[in-house]
C-alpha cells in the first residue's frame, strides 16, 4: 500500500461537513472537519482523485512539516529542515502564499519572502544555484500557515484554486464561486434528482454557473 500524507482541503466556511463526506467517498481517512476545511489522511492516488473529482474543495495542501515560529529566524531555520530538492529541481520557479493569524510574524509578504529565502539559499548552499520566483505558473506553490506562532508548511497540490474548473474565462458582475454552486446543488440533492430524469431550473440566471454545475454532476464529469 502506499504510504499515507497528511492532507488538507480548504473550502468555504459552512462547507466543511459537506467536504468531508465528499473526501470519505473518495479514499479520505482520519478525516476531521476544521474551520474553512478538512484534514484527513490519503495517498497519492486518493490526492489526484480528490484534485480531478472534488466539487467542493478550493485547495488542497500535502503537510511537509510543522513547527514553532514566534520570530522571523524560527520560521527560516523550520523551513530549511525541509529536503526541497524532493520536491523542486535547482532550475525550477515556485511562488509562495502565506496567511497569518495571531502570530508575532503578522505580514504576510514578509512571511513569504523568509519563506521563500530559505527554500532558494538552500539550494544555493548546496549546489551553487537556485530556482526562480513565478507567481502566475510556478513548478511548486508552497504554502505557509502561521497561527498563534506554529507555521505549518504545505505542498499547494491544486495549482489554480479548484473552483476554477477551466470552462470559463471571465466572472460575470455578481460571480458565484463553482464550488459553492456545487454545494448548494449538493444540499438541495441534485445528483439524486438528476439519476431520477428531473429538471434543473435557475428562474435568477446569471452567467449559468448552478446551471454548468448542474449539467457536470448530471453527466458526471
Amino acid at each position: 500500500m502506499s504510504d499515507l500524507w497528511t492532507l488538507f482541503a480548504t473550502t468555504p466556511r459552512g462547507l466543511e461537513a459537506l467536504l468531508a463526506e465528499e473526501i470519505e467517498t473518495l479514499g479520505g481517512q482520519n478525516i476531521k472537519t476544521m474551520r474553512s476545511g478538512v484534514s484527513f489522511m490519503g495517498t497519492r492516488e486518493t490526492a489526484y482523485n480528490i484534485c480531478l473529482w472534488s466539487r467542493v474543495a478550493g485547495r488542497l495542501l500535502l503537510k511537509l512539516a510543522e513547527f514553532p515560529a514566534e520570530t522571523p529566524e524560527d520560521l527560516y531555520a523550520g523551513v530549511q529542515t525541509i529536503d526541497w530538492s524532493a520536491h523542486l529541481m535547482p532550475e525550477g520557479t515556485l511562488a509562495v502564499d502565506c496567511a497569518t493569524v495571531q502570530s508575532e510574524i503578522s505580514h504576510t509578504h514578509f512571511a513569504s519572502l523568509k519563506v521563500k529565502d530559505a527554500i532558494v539559499d538552500q539550494f544555493r548552499d548546496q549546489i551553487g544555484t537556485r530556482p526562480d520566483v513565478e507567481l502566475e505558473r510556478p513548478d511548486i506553490r508552497v504554502n505557509t500557515y502561521l497561527y498563534r506562532n506554529n507555521a505549518t508548511i504545505s505542498l499547494d497540490l491544486s495549482g489554480d484554486s479548484l473552483h476554477k474548473r477551466g470552462y470559463r474565462k471571465d466572472g460575470g458582475e455578481a460571480p458565484l464561486k463553482e464550488h459553492l454552486a456545487a454545494a448548494l446543488l449538493l444540499k438541495a440533492r441534485w445528483p439524486e434528482n438528476a439519476q431520477e430524469g428531473n429538471t434543473l431550473l435557475d428562474p435568477m440566471c446569471g452567467s449559468g454557473t448552478l446551471l454548468i454545475e448542474g449539467a457536470m454532476i448530471a453527466g458526471d464529469i
